[in-house]
């Protein structure tokens, strides 16, 4: 095992951590946490196949890594959804999800499913990625800088912007400029991978903790609705019992 095989084995192991991290703190049906769990899932996947981590047959291999491109947009985009400042953004955002579906199934149709398909639309979903990453970003550095709060949402939606911005120079070398330097290329993909990964783990670590004492206020007014919703009943039905007198 050479050096670059161990980076890719670093890469792949960092991948996981995500996955480990959405499950351990029981963040896997939280909102829009079940499309960034899948999306590592499908990543980290792809990663022990290409490491050769596992034998596999290699047409499975080719046609796991279109879809593991083709997916890569749509399941991020959703993810996406929970950065959103308001509700009608995040209405606006999942109505672009479906449309880029189509211009996938679009490209697709044309074709073929293929690494040329994936290859054409991996670079509009990567434009698309960056640009709400650093569009989040500039949002959650705000509210973690002025307000000091929201610290893991700052660090997840950072790990994003880091990743998509190097996964954009990875694309542009690797298949537009098409690079003699490919090792160099993957070597740079792996460290990204693996900064990124490390990143939005950590990030998870302490949305998890603003989760749970938000879970806990929201109990908290529930009790205190359920008590005092109960107190002005009785308050209600007591003065219906109450003597009535005439005035005088």
């Amino acid at each position: 095992m050479n050096w670059f095989d161990v980076v890719g084995m670093i890469s792949t192991v960092s991948l996981f951590l995500p996955i480990l991290f959405i499950v351990t703190f029981r963040l896997a049906w939280y909102k829009s946490f079940p499309a960034l769990l899948v999306y590592y899932t499908i990543t980290f996947g792809f990663n022990l196949l290409s490491i050769d981590f596992f034998k596999a047959d290699k047409n499975f291999i080719y046609y796991y890594g279109v879809a593991n491109n083709l997916l890569d947009a749509p399941l991020m985009l959703s993810f996406m959804t929970y950065f959103s400042k308001t509700a009608l953004f995040r209405k606006k955002m999942k109505m672009v999800i479906p449309v880029f579906l189509l211009f996938e199934l679009i490209v697709i149709a044309i074709y073929g499913f293929n690494i040329g398909a994936a290859i054409i639309v991996l670079g509009p979903g990567l434009l698309l990625v960056l640009g709400f990453s650093l569009l989040f970003f500039i949002h959650q550095a705000k509210i973690t800088i002025v307000h000091q709060k929201a610290a893991g949402k700052a660090l997840i939606v950072a790990s994003l912007l880091f990743a998509y911005g190097g996964y954009s120079f990875v694309y542009v070398v690797y298949y537009l400029l098409k690079t003699p330097y490919k090792t160099d290329t993957f070597l740079v993909y792996y460290l990204i991978s693996i900064i990124s990964s490390v990143l939005i783990a950590i990030g998870i670590m302490y949305e998890r903790k603003r989760v749970r004492e938000l879970m806990e206020l929201q109990t908290a007014r529930k009790e205190l609705k359920v008590i005092y919703g109960r107190a002005e009943v009785k308050k209600t039905a007591l003065s219906k019992k109450e003597p009535r007198f005439k005035h005088l």
